[in-house]
């Protein structure tokens, strides 16, 4: 498994700090990491984990999925100074993204669930490149599910697959099909062979009435709808099992700020 912090601080300080080495810094040191914004706490864990891997000592961390205020602090660790300068800014970029997709998850998902109680809001896998794990997680952490977490994962038949491969005709497979019907007649077709059915571009009202008989034809048949804007996640909830969205990957990042002091 490729260390992606070690991608991403290499990709900041490939050979040495220039600033620290004109200075010539030495001794230890302490990082405090706050947000001046409300967010969700994600992936702090795996940050410390990496900290403690570079030989710094981690004192204190907001845990995965709480809910924080402005001034919250939720990092905090002790070391050579060198390396608090090498890792502080890219440790508060990565936390400022993380939090802030924990955060839209957690807002999609109250929202949601206000309406129905049982609805799952799962986001997409267009994750930013060499994010993936790290995303996936925050929107976890702020109570959402993932939909896909690779072509690997699951089973899904888009409509361009529908398109290439003509007929289905009668299909089984292990893991859980997923079809993405390009027409209604479509939907009802292939009904009884699909676990979860991906009814994107309709309305609430059209799925109000193509659910329920799409549900007696197979009544373990869960609906998915994707592609909707947030403020219409009330509007679907009702009338679907699964609401697939990406919108929490590209959340505005939140402002946080870092302070280093000697020790």
């Amino acid at each position: 498994m490729i260390d992606l912090f070690e991608l991403y601080f290499f990709e900041d300080c490939p050979y040495e700090d220039e600033s620290a080495e004109l200075l010539g810094l030495e001794g230890k040191g302490t990082l405090r990491i706050k947000s001046r914004d409300a967010g969700v706490s994600a992936c702090t864990d795996d940050l410390a984990a990496y900290y403690e891997k570079r030989g710094l000592k981690v004192t204190g961390y907001l845990e995965n999925g709480l809910p924080f205020e402005p001034e919250a602090t939720l990092f905090e660790a002790e070391g050579d100074l060198r390396t608090l300068f090498k890792v502080w800014r890219v440790s508060q970029t990565f936390l400022s993204i993380t939090c802030a997709i924990a955060g839209k998850a957690a807002t999609f998902a109250s929202l949601a669930r206000k309406a129905n109680p049982d609805v799952i809001i799962a986001t997409s896998r267009k994750t930013h490149p060499g994010a993936r794990k790290f995303e996936m997680k925050a929107v976890r952490a702020g109570g959402a599910d993932v939909h896909r977490n690779s072509l690997s994962d699951s089973i899904q038949l888009s409509q361009n697959h529908l398109g290439v491969a003509g007929d289905l005709g009668k299909l089984r497979a292990l893991k859980k099909i997923e079809i993405e019907p390009r027409s209604r007649e479509e939907a009802f077709k292939y009904a009884e062979m699909s676990d979860i059915m991906l009814l994107d571009h309709l309305s609430p009202e059209e799925l109000q009435e193509i659910g329920p008989e799409l549900k007696k034809l197979n009544p373990k048949l869960e609906l998915a709808v994707g592609g909707i804007k947030a403020e219409k996640i009330p509007e679907y909830a009702p009338f679907v099992d699964i609401i697939v969205t990406t919108a929490p990957y590209y959340a505005q990042p939140l402002d946080l700020t870092s302070k280093i002091e000697r020790i």
